[in-house]
């Protein structure tokens, strides 16, 4: 019936207005990092990134970094995920 297509259509609405509030709060999480990232003094020099320097070529691989990255992310993410159900 028609009251019903339109209570579900609401509840679709109301979940993407939700994702939509949590991507939004992200990206400005995200932004906030990456601006405080650039002021820390061995962000992206830690042991275990690969440095590389010859005559003309350089080679830069934060493999550090990013493993410790993942696992910030993995953390915040889980237990966003796990307050948001």
């Amino acid at each position: 019936s028609l009251t019903s297509i339109v209570r579900f259509y609401n509840i679709m609405m109301l979940q993407i207005a939700k994702l939509l509030v949590m991507l939004g709060i992200f990206l400005i999480l995200l932004g906030g990092i990456i601006f405080l990232f650039n002021r820390l003094p061995y962000f992206g020099k830690l042991p275990g990134d690969i440095y590389i320097k010859r005559d003309n070529f350089v080679f830069y691989f934060p493999l550090a970094t990013c493993i410790i990255l993942s696992i910030l992310f993995s953390l915040v993410l889980t237990f966003v995920f796990r307050r948001w159900r």
